[in-house]
């Protein structure tokens, strides 16, 4: 018969040995390093679709893998050191989301940390060799909108009949200011339209910005893509819709937030894609390997209640085109 010391001690052994396993098991918990040139309030639904991708190849957010954030807050000289930082935590693949900045900060960071993006032209970022052959320790999902500025600039013209003055909002710092630039001045030219570009940097040039635009009174407004004007969205929206300019955005997140229209790539569905190949690669797959996705799916958002606001009416062809109707 075993003695109750004896039970005790076979207990205590058996304790004593189960916690290095259990630690064991949770340093073997992958980490997923997440860098954002945006603030933590306006990701929800970007990282809803990324933890359903990564779902759908087995990782769950604190059962089966951890994630680290790392948010710049719309200030994009922050993500060198954000991501130097997740070098330093060690994680095991950095998911570098929000345009081509926080892909080559954390390229910058580490050779060899797998790296998953979103971007707009990730060749010409120098982030990727090819789509189809990445090579290097990054790949992701290419958002790249050919011949975007004649679309958003002919659905606008459909919106605002007979516009010809066109103020386009623009972050000059942004790394892809150039080519939406040459875009959308190659797709005015071509519909007879006049651009007037208006430079912004920070919040306190925006209000200057709309208070020259409430004089000068344009056709309509062109915000283009940034993460920073993306972090000062409710403001934008809120001075264009408060001078009543008809303002046409990318994201759909301009629409949601009270914008009159938004015309662009989906941005849910990229973050889905990228939480597959980052399962992916904690799945032992290498980036090298993963050609880049080009994402296809394109939204129009419509905010009918806005343009009731500003007395603007939408066309029927248009409303009957629009992925989303906001009433």
């Amino acid at each position: 018969m075993m003695r109750r010391r004896d039970f005790i001690t076979l207990l205590g052994g058996a304790a004593a040995a189960a916690w290095p396993l259990a630690a064991r098991a949770q340093q073997a918990m992958p980490m997923i390093g997440f860098l954002s040139p945006q603030g933590a309030g306006t990701r929800g639904p970007f990282l809803d679709s990324f933890r359903r991708g990564l779902a759908e190849t087995g990782y769950v957010e604190g059962q089966s893998v951890a994630i680290e954030y790392r948010m710049a807050g719309g200030q994009l000289d922050r993500l060198p050191a954000l991501a130097a930082d997740l070098v330093r935590r060690q994680v095991t693949v950095i998911v570098a989301t929000g345009g081509s900045a926080p892909a080559l900060a954390a390229k910058a960071a580490s050779s060899t940390i797998p790296i998953v993006f979103t971007g707009e032209d990730p060749v010409k970022a120098g982030l990727v060799v090819s789509l189809n052959q990445p090579g290097g320790n990054a790949t992701g999902v290419s958002t790249l909108a050919t011949a975007i500025g004649s679309k958003r600039l002919g659905l606008l013209s459909e919106l605002v009949l007979n516009a010809k003055t066109i103020a386009v909002l623009n972050n000059p710092n942004s790394l892809d200011v150039e080519r939406h630039l040459q875009d959308v001045q190659s797709a005015a030219r071509s519909l007879g339209q006049q651009i007037r570009v208006l430079n912004v940097t920070d919040e306190g040039e925006i209000d200057a910005v709309f208070g020259s635009l409430a004089r000068e009174r344009p056709d309509a407004l062109l915000v283009n893509p940034d993460p920073f004007m993306n972090s000062r969205r409710e403001q934008i929206v809120a001075l264009a819709n408060h001078y009543k300019l008809p303002a046409f955005y990318q994201w759909r997140e301009y629409a949601e937030a009270g914008g009159l229209v938004s015309y662009g790539p989906s941005h849910t569905e990229p973050y889905r894609l990228v939480g597959i190949y980052t399962g992916r690669i904690l799945n032992g797959a290498r980036p090298a390997d993963l050609p880049v996705i080009q994402s296809t799916k394109f939204e129009l958002v419509i905010n009918l209640r806005t343009a009731k606001r500003i007395g603007l009416e939408i066309p029927p062809t248009l409303l009957a085109r629009a992925d989303e109707v906001i009433e």
